[in-house]
């Protein structure tokens, strides 16, 4: 049916066509979203130009067209699940779009992507349908689009679609409008002549796919629900460049095109198994090859992953790509890491910045396979544990949610590991148990936005913080009122403002806002969402028509500034005394300190730590002066050598700031005018972050000044105590005489445990072929009542052991029953029955159970209470 063309030259052909049709071709910005906080990621072509849709930014072109990375695994926009057990999700897709900003509409766009399909490609119309919005009870039906649609195809191939499928929405409130869809059917062709494709549009068909969708956003949702028209018209179209390619290329999945084969090829070598082998082995394969693009993707643009928002859903990803190559591929060693050139190979042409941070990149995902790979491990541990342990033949679902949520184990890999020992899931309980989190966290983290008021919708706000804390004449453009989970907050924009927002590491200002009476309300933060400058307070100006004056705290902008020009001296130093693979992956500067991510694969050396903190006061101590340029176009910056952070979103023009032949960086935050500021540098800390990545604390000027004081301070304490002049050789002996001591307690103890456990013995009873032991010991920790219990158990089989024991203001007690006998005697339940007169608490399973509790009086009542409720 059609030639089959590499993607490379797919691509080439979109952005060369719309080049031809006077649009600018726009590079791809970082998938890690770091100015809208409502996404976490770039999950749709159109993330980069909210801004403009908002009218919130001019466009720099009226007529763009880009290819843009997208992350689909979060929020609204969530396809992880789907990935692997169809042929045409992913979490990683590239989107190809072109864009309207008030100058083109419906007739252009849809004449262009219909030429472009049939003339440059040569899709065969014959089997190609588009859909139109069919209208509800609010909108009529888009007339524009299904007129203009019938100079191109047969009515017959409109298909009228609803609100889900045909009108497209940026979120609960925004710009929105009715949308187009082009759909091709790829199904043999008897199979198109037995059922037609009209009635296989949009119903999830593996063949009968979309291929464009062309957005036509005209109007604005507000948070009443209520539409409005937007003053100007845009066209946002995106084409998946993955689903076109297989089309292209004559597939019918798109794992089997030249975007995913590489990486399946490379798979089977390694695992020595056939992608076709079985569906298990296929649909891990799929998961691994979608994944690690993903995963690469986002620790190059600056996202490694961790425990908090976008690097926890990094670290997700990841984890089921290891988890599916450990269970269906038998990967028991790291191999992710292996296939990150691959990656870097694929993105040459739109993220080259992949190959410059390969070694990086491969090294952080090895050090996260060794670690999760050892997760997996407990996890089956774990979950022999629980079968063994369990009652009856289902595991529950409190069991199965744990080995999901805290081993990574998802419900069909323990269902396949409970079915292998006989047993069956709580599949409901699991349920219930996921959406009990789900409900906890989307509570957690809730935020609920009115809609802005606009005051002075014309005018445009303007940032003079560089120059200024404090505006005397300013007015407020717009504000709106924001609910989180238990706090109500106002966000407010003012045309001009001297407040600083969060942004680049940096803290965003505090200070005040002054109405026309002389009253103050305070911003408690300043954030940037967009290219709005937001100003937080909990309460709203009495007058919001006045006009105000705006003052920052001048004190804490001025500890917050010299911090970050010190960040700046540092990464200095770290380049020049550990090497020029040191590269920023992130930083924090506030008023107290300052905390810089970068990238280094050992721990710092001490004689390291005081060469960089000498370079650095050396340069603090020059007092070089700190120069500002403003408006650099980015390839001039570049030339001067300007130090870019991988991952952020630079426009034509950039901000410079230079330290003498110390240190150039593109930067954006507020600095010191000359090094001599700061005063006085000194590193704190110095700690791993992840693999490959490295931390180090500071601070600068009076912060730093009361840390050293104190540590001085400390020092003579400590010396006055030892009572020797040398400290470190007191210190020294005082560790290794606690050593010797610690070591002598051990032997001790052990003497102690084996002595106890020899008199404990000479107390079981033996009776009906059964042992029993109900004793109580002095100083012995709950670990040795373990100890203890274990040891007597291998030589006295059928046993029911209840052990008491107090130790340093503690009681301990343990059950242990043989398993045979946990009918009649459940240590748990035998437990229970024992903590109330020690105030006690503790649990168990019915064949080992454990409790402690603080009343040592109620040891022997306790005891009491076993025996006369469980007697021998």
């Amino acid at each position: 049916m059609l030639n089959s063309i590499k993607t490379p030259i797919i691509r080439q052909k979109f952005l060369t066509y719309f080049q031809k049709k006077q649009h600018t071709i726009a590079r791809a910005v970082p998938i890690i979203n770091k100015e809208d906080p409502q996404l976490l990621f770039v999950n749709a072509g159109m993330n980069p130009f909210k801004n403009i849709f908002l009218n919130h930014q001019k466009p720099e072109h009226k007529r763009i067209a880009n290819t843009q990375p997208c992350l689909r695994v979060s929020g609204k926009h969530n396809d992880l699940s789907a990935v692997g057990t169809d042929t045409y999700h992913h979490t990683l897709f590239e989107m190809l779009g072109n864009w309207s900003f008030g100058d083109y509409f419906k007739q252009e766009a849809i004449q262009w992507a219909w030429e472009l399909l049939t003339q440059i490609y040569k899709l065969p119309i014959e089997q190609l349908y588009v859909t139109v919005f069919a209208g509800d009870k609010i909108l009529s039906k888009d007339e524009d689009s299904y007129q203009i649609w019938q100079k191109y195809i047969t009515k017959d191939k409109i298909i009228l679609g609803n609100k889900q499928d045909n009108f497209w929405e940026m979120g609960a409130t925004g710009p929105c409008g009715p949308s187009s869809e082009i759909h091709i059917d790829i199904r043999p062709l008897e199979e198109r002549k037995k059922i037609p494709g009209q009635t296989l549009v949009n119903q999830d068909h593996p063949l009968v796919i979309e291929l464009w969708n062309l957005v036509f956003i005209q109007y604005q949702r507000l948070a009443s629900k209520a539409l409005v028209p937007l003053p100007q018209k845009h066209v946002d179209t995106g084409m998946g460049l993955e689903r076109l390619a297989m089309v292209l290329q004559g597939k019918t999945s798109n794992y089997d095109t030249d975007i995913f084969q590489p990486f399946i090829r490379q798979i089977e070598i390694m695992s020595q198994k056939k992608y076709d082998e079985s569906p298990t082995i296929t649909m891990a394969m799929r998961v691994i090859a979608d994944h690690i693009r993903a995963i690469t993707l986002a620790i190059a643009d600056g996202e490694i992953p961790s425990n908090r928002k976008a690097g926890y859903v990094v670290k997700r990803i990841l984890r089921r790509a290891i988890r599916y190559g450990y269970s269906a591929l038998d990967f028991k060693k790291p191999f992710l890491y292996k296939l990150v050139n691959t990656v870097a190979k694929q993105f040459i042409e739109i993220s080259p910045h992949i190959q410059q941070q390969q070694s990086y990149i491969a090294k952080i995902i090895q050090e996260e396979e060794n670690s999760f790979l050892k997760t997996l491990a407990n996890g089956l541990q774990y979950l022999d544990q629980a079968i063994q342990s369990t009652q009856g033949n289902i595991l529950s679902g409190d069991t199965v949610f744990t080995l999901y949520d805290t081993y990574g184990f998802p419900p069909d890999l323990t269902a396949l590991i409970a079915a292998e020992n006989h047993f069956s899931i709580d599949q409901k309980g699991f349920s219930q148990a996921m959406e009990a989190q789900q409900n906890r966290s989307k509570q957690a983290t809730t935020i609920h936005y009115q809609d802005w008021i606009y005051i002075h919708p014309e005018t445009k706000p303007t940032f003079v913080g560089y120059n200024t804390l404090h505006v005397a004449k300013t007015v407020l453009i717009q504000y709106r009122t924001i609910h989180t989970q238990d706090k109500k907050y106002h966000q407010l924009v003012f045309e001009k403002t001297p407040f600083y927002p969060e942004g680049g590491g940096q803290v965003g200002d505090t200070g005040v806002i002054i109405d026309a009476d002389n009253v103050e309300t305070q911003v408690i933060k300043t954030q940037k969402e967009n290219d709005l400058i937001i100003h937080y307070t909990t309460t709203l100006p009495k007058d919001i028509n006045c006009s105000f004056h705006l003052r920052v705290h001048a004190n804490q902008r001025q500890a917050t500034t010299h911090h970050h020009t010190a960040t700046h001296l540092l990464q200095a130093a770290l380049i020049q005394v550990l090497g020029k693979h040191v590269v920023q992956k992130g930083s924090l500067v506030t008023a107290k300190s300052l905390r810089f991510d970068f990238t280094h694969f050992q721990k710092i050396t001490s004689e390291e730590i005081q060469t960089i903190t000498q370079i650095i006061n050396q340069n603090i101590r020059a007092n070089i002066p700190v120069v500002i340029m403003e408006d650099i176009p980015i390839a001039k910056a570049k030339n001067m050598g300007a130090q870019a952070l991988f991952g952020e979103k630079y426009g034509e023009q950039v901000r410079v700031v230079k330290i003498g032949d110390h240190s150039t960086e593109l930067c954006g935050g507020t600095h010191a005018q000359a090094t001599g500021d700061l005063g006085i540098f000194q590193i704190t800390q110095e700690t791993a972050v992840a693999a490959g990545v490295r931390r180090i604390e500071a601070m600068v000027g009076r912060a730093a000044e009361i840390y050293i004081q104190e540590h001085l301070h400390m020092l003579t304490k400590i010396s006055t105590v030892v009572k020797q002049k040398d400290v470190l050789a007191a210190v020294e002996t005082c560790i290794q005489e606690k050593k010797s001591l610690e070591k002598k307690l051990i032997q001790y103890r052990q003497k102690a445990l084996h002595e106890t456990q020899i008199q404990l013995e000479k107390k079981i009873i033996f009776r009906e072929k059964k042992y029993y032991l109900a004793a109580q010991v002095q100083d012995h920790t709950a670990d040795e009542l373990k100890t203890m219990a274990f040891g007597l158990q291998k030589k006295y089989p059928q046993n029911i052991w209840v052990l008491a024991s107090t130790y340093q203001q503690q009681v301990s007690i343990l059950v242990m029953v043989d398993r045979s006998l946990a009918t009649t005697y459940p240590a748990n339940e035998i437990l229970k029955s024992m903590l109330g007169p020690i105030q006690g608490k503790g649990g168990g399973q019915p064949h080992f159970a454990m409790g402690s509790g603080k009343n040592l009086q109620g040891i022997s009542q306790a005891m009491e209470v076993f025996l006369k409720q469980w007697p021998f």
